[in-house]
């Protein structure tokens, strides 16, 4: 999109253009489009807009001294540029400008503005003290081809009853299996919205779909589980992101949502009715939540159990602690089958130390079993094959 000479820009990150045009697509709904200083200030207060629960206002207020700038200056009526990344992204008819309080804003996503926080700290950096509200169009192809998608899988195969479930993956274990499958059970079609933070904490978000990708085509019915890359924005953070993954799964079409024990919009909040659970909230979303048990490794049941059903105690129990797996991966070392399946750690550790072994193909050759023919092989099969080496029992 080309820019205009004749219009004042402003200048926005990709995570804000992104927030933008899951708005712009209706997936948010029933908010649609940035909101007015008497919208925001109501939303604020009452935490509802249009009778569903929606935490704190939609804005755009942009940091920058540039930008600062700009929005002093603009009258209603006026129609300017919005400029990501040098490159002209959408146009916004200004209806008005209005100050708000950055360290309010702060407090009501995360609930704290304390800058120790980490996402306090991204948020703070990129919010202004001026917001500006009219109506707008941006392009950002992924969210609508994502959003054409669903709608095509939906229609293809005639799905009645649509789960979603939101994952990280980071990386995939054998309880988010567990999960995955148990879901599965209960319907016609599985959403992952596969997240994709602006961070570069943790997994690249390629490796993190082709290990997910890996899993689904080997062991699921491919016809029944869509990933979908899922740009989690500062707006799906903190206590309030429950609410926000509720609304964007009703929005691409789903009627459950199913989240973990460990979810971080889970808990107890105070309201002036007293203390109530988060469910409390979704009367008025109409998309039903389900609750999934935490799952452990019991080395007396000797399997996959969730904490709900297995006697024995915590002493006998393996959890599913993504930043420790992490650890034993980023140090190079496979983790132990029972944590993650052997295709996932291959594809994750080939990814993660790329041409690690000289002369692979002796390697592979002196220490694996073989039909006899010369093939060549990649750090992918090498890994998976050394992960059938260790299944040996009569020598342990």
């Amino acid at each position: 999109m080309e820019s205009s000479r004749k219009n004042s820009s402003i200048y926005i990150d990709t995570e804000a253009l992104s927030t933008l045009a899951l708005v712009q697509e209706g997936l948010i709904a029933p908010v649609g489009g940035l909101m007015s200083k008497a919208q925001a200030d109501k939303v604020n207060e009452t935490k509802m807009f249009k009778g569903v629960p929606f935490p704190f206002s939609f804005i755009l207020a942009p940091s920058g001294t540039q930008n600062k700038k700009t929005l002093a200056k603009l009258k209603k009526g006026q129609t300017i540029d919005l400029v990501s990344n040098k490159q002209k992204v959408g146009e916004l008819h200004v209806q008005e400008t209005f100050a708000i309080d950055p360290t309010q804003r702060l407090h009501r996503i995360y609930g704290t503005s304390d800058p120790s926080h980490p996402g306090v700290k991204n948020t703070m950096a990129r919010l202004g003290e001026r917001a500006l509200c009219g109506k707008y169009h941006v392009e950002y192809p992924m969210i609508s081809d994502t959003k054409h998608k669903v709608t095509q899988v939906i229609e293809r195969t005639g799905a009645k009853k649509i789960s979603a479930m939101m994952l990280a993956a980071n990386p995939l274990n054998r309880a988010h299996e567990r999960m995955i499958r148990q879901t599965l059970n209960g319907c016609d079609l599985l959403i992952i919205f596969l997240r994709k933070p602006f961070t570069k904490e943790g997994l690249d978000y390629a490796i993190r779909e082709k290990a997910l990708n890996a899993f689904i085509d080997n062991y699921l019915p491919r016809d029944k589980v869509i990933v979908i890359p899922f740009e989690n924005t500062y707006i799906f953070a903190g206590y309030n992101e429950l609410i926000l993954d509720a609304l964007l799964a009703k929005n691409y079409g789903c009627n459950k949502l199913v989240v973990g024990r460990n979810h971080a919009g889970l808990g107890l909040y105070f309201d002036k009715d007293g203390f109530n659970t988060i469910f409390d909230t979704f009367k008025t979303i109409d998309i039903e939540i389900e609750m999934v048990d935490e799952y452990v490794y019991c080395n007396v049941c000797n399997t996959l159990v969730s904490l709900q059903t297995c006697p024995h105690g915590q002493h006998h129990h393996v959890h599913y602690h993504s930043d420790s797996i992490m650890k034993l991966i980023q140090s190079g070392i496979i983790p132990p089958t029972i944590l993650v399946r052997k295709e996932v750690s291959a594809t994750i550790l080939s990814a993660l130390f790329p041409n690690r072994f000289e002369n692979l193909l002796d390697l592979y050759y002196s220490l694996m079993p073989d039909s006899g023919l010369i093939e060549e092989k990649n750090e992918e099969e090498f890994y998976i094959k050394l992960m059938e080496l260790y299944k040996t029992t009569s020598l342990s």
